[in-house]
């Protein structure tokens, strides 16, 4: 660490917004860990890794893509496709492209899975994150999440370019 600079201290009204943002960042994932496993019977993780490749062309996806995407180190990833893949709601195979290089494809009976979980978490997301915002700061939050993602990784993708447009919503609209 550089001693030759001063310590940049957090002023009051810095402290407490970083401390409500802190406590937000830990409660928000377990309020929405225990809203999946009450409704779907998933973890909140399992559900973006559904979720995820039912966004994708033909709800497949490199795991190394995947792995980005859910912001997961790839070996936590890899133990939740091999769970997933047990309850018949994944399947993996070597990409034909390039044989080191595994695809994970959403089935059918993961399709299912996620299109079933997917209302009641919407309504829990709009209900802890959207509704208490007007439109104008819910635009703001996300600008500020990119900034600080960027400023965390450089690399970060874009969230939009994440999710290609082209993939279905859920609801089948």
């Amino acid at each position: 660490m550089d001693d030759s600079r001063e310590t940049r201290w957090l002023d009051a009204e810095e402290q407490q917004n970083w401390y409500a943002l802190a406590y937000a960042l830990i409660r928000l994932p377990a309020a929405l860990d225990a809203q999946m496993q009450r409704d779907a019977d998933i973890s909140h993780f399992e559900y973006l890794v559904l979720s995820g490749l039912s966004m994708m062309p033909e709800r497949t996806q490199r795991m190394s893509e995947l792995a980005v995407h859910t912001a997961s180190a790839l070996s936590r990833l890899s133990n939740v496709v091999i769970r997933l893949e047990k309850r018949g709601w994944v399947s993996r195979r070597p990409d034909p492209a390039d044989g080191r290089v595994t695809l994970v494809t959403l089935t059918e009976d993961g399709w299912a899975k996620v299109t079933a979980a997917a209302p009641a978490h919407v309504a829990e997301v709009r209900r802890l994150v959207f509704d208490p915002l007007t439109k104008a700061q819910q635009q703001q939050m996300g600008r500020i999440a990119q900034r600080i993602l960027k400023t965390i990784d450089p690399q970060t993708p874009r969230i939009e370019d994440c999710f290609p447009e082209a993939a279905p919503p859920l609801n089948g609209e």
